[in-house]
C-alpha cells in the first residue's frame, strides 16, 4: 500500500505537470523558454523531485526537451511539425468515421439485448456541451476558453466515437502539440477571430443524425482550415 507521502508526492507531481502544460498552452511559457528543476520548485514552493518527475513527465509528452546543462526548455514545432499533425489526425479520424460509418448510421446505438444504449446519448450530450462553449469561444476570439474546451471536446468525442482509448490519447497528444504550436501565433494575429475554427456543434449535429457522411464534410473542411491557416503562416 502507498504510503501518505508517496501518494502527495504522486499528487504534487501531477499537479505540477498539469499547472506547467496550461502555461505553455496559454501562450504565457513560450517555445525555447528555458527552466531548471530549482527555479521551479522555487516558484511553487516544493521539493525539487515532484518537480523532476513532473519535468519529465512534460518531456516524455514531447512538451518539453532537456539538456543536462541548461536544464529544461518548451520544445519548439515547425510550420511543417504542425502540417504533420494536421495531415497525421486527418487520416486517422478519416479512418474512425469510415471504420464506424454503420455504428453512426444508427443514431441510437443497442446493447446486446436490442434495448437502447442510453449511454451514448448520455456522452453526446457532453460532448455537445463542450461543442457549444468551443463554438462561443471561437467566435468572440476567446482563446484562452476556446483551447480548453477544445481539447475536452476531442478527447471525449474520439473516446465515445472510436471506442478506444488509445486511439483517443493518441488524438490528444496531437492536438495538444498542435495548440501549444498555434497559440503564439494565434495571440499576435490581428485576424485571430478568422482563423479559429467553430464547427463543433456541426459535427456534433451530424453524429446525433447519425450523418457519417456530413460528419467527414465537417472534419475535411476543419483540416482544409488548418492546412491554409499553416500556408500562410509559411509565406
Amino acid at each position: 500500500m502507498a504510503t501518505n507521502a508517496s501518494v502527495t508526492r504522486s499528487t504534487l507531481r501531477q499537479q505540477i505537470a498539469d499547472a506547467l502544460r496550461d502555461e505553455i498552452l496559454a501562450g504565457r511559457l513560450r517555445p525555447g523558454d528555458t527552466f531548471t528543476v530549482k527555479q521551479i520548485a522555487e516558484q511553487y514552493g516544493v521539493s525539487a523531485t515532484p518537480v523532476r518527475e513532473a519535468l519529465v513527465d512534460l518531456s516524455a509528452q514531447g512538451l518539453l526537451d532537456s539538456d543536462h546543462h541548461r536544464g529544461f526548455c518548451v520544445h519548439r514545432f515547425t510550420v511543417e511539425d504542425y502540417r504533420g499533425m494536421v495531415e497525421a489526425r486527418m487520416m486517422i479520424v478519416d479512418g474512425i468515421f469510415r471504420r464506424h460509418l454503420s455504428a453512426l448510421a444508427e443514431p441510437h446505438p443497442a446493447l446486446p439485448n436490442g434495448e437502447p444504449d442510453v449511454r451514448f446519448g448520455v456522452a453526446l450530450a457532453s460532448v455537445r456541451r463542450r461543442a457549444e462553449a468551443a463554438a462561443r469561444a471561437a467566435r468572440t476570439g476567446d482563446l484562452d476558453v476556446l483551447v480548453g474546451y477544445d481539447i475536452r471536446f476531442w478527447r471525449e468525442l474520439s473516446r465515445l466515437v472510436a471506442a478506444n482509448d488509445y486511439v483517443a490519447d493518441f488524438l490528444h497528444r496531437l492536438r495538444v502539440h498542435a495548440w501549444v504550436f498555434a497559440v503564439p501565433y494565434l495571440r499576435a494575429d490581428d485576424e485571430l477571430v478568422d482563423w479559429l475554427w467553430g464547427g463543433h456543434t456541426d459535427l456534433v449535429d451530424a453524429i446525433t443524425l447519425g450523418d457519417a457522411t456530413a460528419a467527414l464534410a465537417v472534419v475535411e473542411a476543419y483540416n482544409a482550415h488548418a492546412l491554409q491557416w499553416a500556408d500562410r503562416l509559411a509565406r
